[in-house]
């Protein structure tokens, strides 16, 4: 497995943990299960991450994928960025990076940096995406724009790289 893809499972998990004893398990899970019904894409973001974390329940990768793509849909872009990082990883679905390169640049679009890193590094790495060096240091540049720092130290080491 590639270092870029398990770095960004690992950041994923870090970023994704929610918190809940067993007690609000149930109620929690049928508060998002009936708001993301009713179209509520941050509530089914929400629910994605409990299948996701396998909080309270069995860990369902499919179903988390699924809640992920309806909450993207519905423009929460969160949900568009991990679910690129299961299309990436291949680990939980099937690997696809022509769609992880999409729903990385749906979420970088939508103003979440951590997919303007990850298409950029897509771009950058050239194994999944054809590289191009010029597109992944606009989105590194996009990313610090943003303000993540990462994706101002990215910008900077391959700005200096290709212009050398």
């Amino acid at each position: 497995m590639k270092f870029f893809t398990v770095m960004t499972v690992f950041m994923f998990l870090g970023i994704v943990n929610i918190p809940m004893s067993y007690a609000d398990d149930k109620a929690l899970i049928d508060k998002y299960s009936k708001e993301c019904e009713k179209g509520n894409a941050e509530s089914c973001n929400k629910l994605g991450l409990i299948y996701y974390n396998g909080t309270g329940l069995l860990e369902d990768y499919k179903k988390a994928s699924e809640l992920f793509d309806k909450a993207c849909a519905g423009g929460f872009s969160w949900s568009c960025f991990y679910l690129g990082i299961m299309r990436e990883s291949g680990k939980y679905i099937p690997v696809d990076y022509k769609k992880a390169s999409e729903l990385y640049e749906k979420a970088c679009d939508s103003g979440v940096a951590l997919g303007c890193i990850s298409l950029g590094l897509m771009y950058d790495i050239g194994e999944t995406i054809p590289k191009d060096h010029n597109k992944a240091l606009r989105l590194f540049e996009k990313s610090c724009e943003l303000g993540d720092k990462v994706g101002c130290k990215l910008y900077k080491t391959l700005y200096d790289k290709i212009r050398k």
